[in-house]
């Protein structure tokens, strides 16, 4: 399995292609992290790539691994990814 690419990887692959510095791509990169943070309750998309979304979770019931004991999950809010059909075709083929 071959590893994947760390941020200084990314950003030196996206100064060379493009005519930016590595510390211009860098600052790219954390404005559009911070971006993507402060609008994900509203759903972030970054077109061809995927959005974020919300989603709750229910409570549920759950096993202690150790023990095998039953414990109640309780329900929460978490932040998952929605990969677009765009990437996901170009990455598995189309079917």
């Amino acid at each position: 399995m071959a590893k994947s690419m760390t941020k200084s990887a990314i950003i030196s692959h996206l100064a060379a292609k493009t005519a930016l510095t590595k510390k211009q791509v860098g600052g790219v990169l954390e404005h559009l992290a911070t971006l993507a943070v402060k609008e994900a309750k509203n759903g972030f998309q970054i077109p061809d790539l995927g959005k974020l979304v919300l989603r709750n979770r229910a409570a549920r019931m759950g096993r202690n691994p150790q023990t095998g004991e039953p414990i109640k999950i309780p329900a929460k809010r978490v932040v998952k990814f929605r990969v677009s059909k765009a990437l996901k075709d170009a990455v598995l083929g189309k079917k």
